[in-house]
C-alpha cells in the first residue's frame, strides 16, 4: 500500500519572515452557533482530530471525530472513491487512531447533527494500536484514573477539562476587572501558612547518587547533637512545599492594595479519601483596607461571577454533566448565581445544629470544627439549597494570623458553605495589630523568628486587610458535580500515587 503522508507546509526560503499565525479551525468552531453552522454547508474544511468509532456499511463509512474542543463529534462520511480510502479497509483508521480530513460540510441526513462532513481525503496520522484501552463508550472513572494520560480522550474528562479552563479563565478575569494584580507565590518557602506541620520537605541531603544508594540515611549530616545538619542543605535550613500563597500574597497587598494568587499547594495530608489532595490548585486574594464584610463580599461576587461565566459559555458540557453526572446541577447553579447569601454567625450554626433532628456522625459543640455532614446540612437541608456563609469562629480553631474579634473568644473568619460540596471557601480579616500577633503566635508555640517579615509588614504601615482561599478542584467539583476530587484535577497526587 502507498504510503500517504500528512499534508506537508511549504516551508520559505532561507532569509524570509516566520509565517503568520492563525487559529485552527475547530470542531467547536464549525459546529457552534444557534444553527450548528448551516450557513458553513458548501464549505471546503481540514478536520484534525482522534476517531472515536468507525463504522462501516456497504455504501458508506461513517467515522466520528473529536478534536477536543467540544463535547460534539463531527461526523464523517466516506464513500469508497474517497482519497485514503484503503486506510479503512486495512484497518489503520481504527478508535484512537490521530486523522486529519478534508471534505466538504454538507447538511446532515440523520437527526443527530445538523451538518456532517462528506470526505474528500482522509490520512492517518497516528495509527491506534489495537491494545488502545478506552475503546468501550463507557469505562469507570476507576479505571481511567489508572490511564490518567489517556482519560481526557472520554467525554467526562474532555469536559471536565473544558469547564476547568473556563472556570481559570473567569477567575483571572474577575481579578483583572476588578483591579487586582496577579502575584506568583513561591512553591518553597520555609513557612508554615497554617501551623498544622503537614508538609512536604525540600532537601538536598539525601544522596541521589548511586555510590549511595544502599544507605541514603548514613549520608546525611548530622549536628554533634545528633540531629539534621540543616546548615548543610541547599537553603541552609528546612524548606518546604507550599501550603498556601496567602502570607506572601499580604505582602504585595500591603504595597499594591488589591492582589490575588492562583498556583499549586501541597498538603502531606495522610488522607485517602475523594476530598483531599496532595496537590492542588488555590485562589488566594487579598484586599488592602479591608474588613471581613469586605472579604464575604469579594468571595460572594467572585463565585457567581464564575458560575455564570460557566453557564453561559459551556452550556454542552452542562448538560452532558446535568444527564450523566449530577441532575439538577444546573439548576444548582442557577440558584449560586441568583440566590443571595445567607448569613449566620458559628455561634447561631452551633445552635441550628443542635435543634436538628438528624443524628451526625460528629458530636456538635460550640468550639468544634464543623465537619462537612454539619456543612451540606446547613446549607442543603436547613437553607434549601441556599449557599451560606458562616462566620466568627472561634480562635482555638483557626490559624494564627486570623484577627481576634473584641469578645476575646472568636476571630473575624468566614466559611462559605455550598451544597454537594460543604465548605467552598474559607477567608479572614488578617490580624493586623503587631501585639495581637505576637501574642498569638507566642500562644501557639511558633516562632516568632521564623515569621520575621510577616511581623515586619505589621511594623511598617501596617492597614486592616482580608482575603480568602479557595480550593479549585472543589469549585470543579462543584460546577461539574463530580463526585471525587481525583477526577477534577489532570493528573491526581494522593497518598501512594504519584504516576504520571
Amino acid at each position: 500500500m502507498k504510503k500517504r503522508e500528512f499534508p506537508e507546509k511549504k516551508v520559505g526560503e532561507m532569509g524570509n519572515t516566520v509565517g503568520e499565525f492563525r487559529k485552527k479551525l475547530k470542531i467547536a468552531d464549525i459546529k457552534g452557533g444557534p444553527d450548528e453552522c448551516l450557513n458553513r454547508v458548501g464549505q471546503t474544511v481540514v478536520v484534525m482530530g482522534w476517531v472515536r468509532t468507525v463504522r462501516v456499511q456497504s455504501s458508506v463509512t461513517f467515522l466520528e471525530g473529536n478534536d477536543g474542543s467540544s463535547l460534539s463529534n463531527m461526523q464523517c462520511v466516506m464513500n469508497s472513491d474517497a482519497e485514503g480510502y484503503d486506510q479503512v479497509e486495512s484497518g489503520l483508521i481504527a478508535t484512537g487512531a490521530s486523522i486529519w480530513v478534508q471534505g466538504t460540510l454538507v447538511a446532515s441526513q440523520g437527526s443527530k447533527q445538523k451538518v456532517e462532513l462528506k470526505v474528500e481525503k482522509v490520512v492517518v496520522v497516528g495509527k491506534g494500536d489495537p491494545s488502545y484501552p478506552i475503546q468501550k463508550k463507557r469505562v469507570s472513572r476507576e479505571f481511567l484514573r489508572t490511564k490518567a494520560h489517556l482519560r481526557p480522550r472520554t467525554n467526562t474528562f474532555g469536559a471536565v477539562a473544558r469547564v476547568r479552563n473556563a472556570l481559570a479563565y473567569a477567575t483571572h478575569k474577575f481579578f483583572q476587572e476588578n483591579g487586582f494584580v496577579w502575584i506568583s507565590s513561591p512553591i518553597i518557602t520555609a513557612s508554615d501558612c497554617e501551623g498544622a506541620g503537614e508538609q512536604f520537605c525540600v532537601t538536598t541531603l539525601i544522596p541521589s547518587s548511586r555510590e549511595a544508594a544502599d544507605s541514603p540515611v548514613d549520608a546525611i549530616p548530622n549536628t554533634k547533637n545528633g540531629l539534621i545538619d540543616w546548615s548543610q542543605d541547599f537553603f541552609g535550613k528546612p524548606a518546604f512545599l507550599t501550603v498556601s500563597g496567602q502570607l506572601n500574597a499580604e505582602t504585595y497587598a500591603t504595597a499594591l492594595s488589591d492582589v490575588y494568587t492562583f498556583g499549586p499547594t501541597f498538603r502531606a495530608e495522610n488522607s485517602n479519601t475523594s476530598r483531599h489532595l496532595a496537590e492542588f490548585w488555590m485562589i488566594e486574594p487579598e484586599l488592602a483596607f479591608a474588613d471581613l464584610d469586605d472579604d464575604m463580599a469579594c468571595a460572594t461576587a467572585y463565585l457567581q461571577y464564575v458560575v455564570r461565566h460557566v453557564l453561559d459559555n459551556c452550556k454542552e458540557d452542562m448538560e452532558f454533566f446535568n444527564t450523566w453526572i449530577e441532575k439538577g446541577v444546573i439548576d444548582r447553579l442557577n440558584d449560586v448565581a441568583e440566590k443571595d447569601f445567607v448569613q449566620l454567625t458559628y455561634t447561631d450554626a452551633i445552635g441550628l445544629l443542635l435543634k436538628a433532628k438528624k443524628k451526625f456522625e460528629f458530636p456538635v459543640k460550640w468550639g468544634c470544627d464543623l465537619q462537612s455532614e454539619h456543612e451540606r446540612y446547613i446549607t442543603e437541608e436547613a437553607f434549601k439549597g441556599c449557599p451560606v456563609i458562616i462566620r466568627d469562629y472561634p480562635k482555638e480553631i483557626k490559624a494564627f494570623y486570623m484577627r481576634q474579634n473584641d469578645d476575646g473568644k472568636t476571630v473575624a473568619a468566614m466559611d462559605m458553605l455550598v451544597p454537594r460540596v460543604g465548605e467552598l471557601i474559607g477567608g479572614s480579616q488578617r490580624e493586623e495589630r503587631l501585639d495581637y500577633l505576637e501574642n498569638r503566635l507566642d500562644e501557639l508555640k511558633l516562632s516568632k523568628e521564623s515569621y520575621w517579615w510577616y511581623l515586619d509588614l505589621r511594623r511598617y504601615g501596617s492597614v486592616p486587610h482580608a482575603g480568602f482561599g479557595l480550593g479549585f478542584e472543589r469549585l470543579v467539583q462543584f460546577a461539574t458535580g463530580i463526585e471525587n476530587i481525583r477526577d477534577a484535577i489532570p493528573f491526581p497526587r494522593a497518598p501512594g500515587s504519584a504516576e504520571f
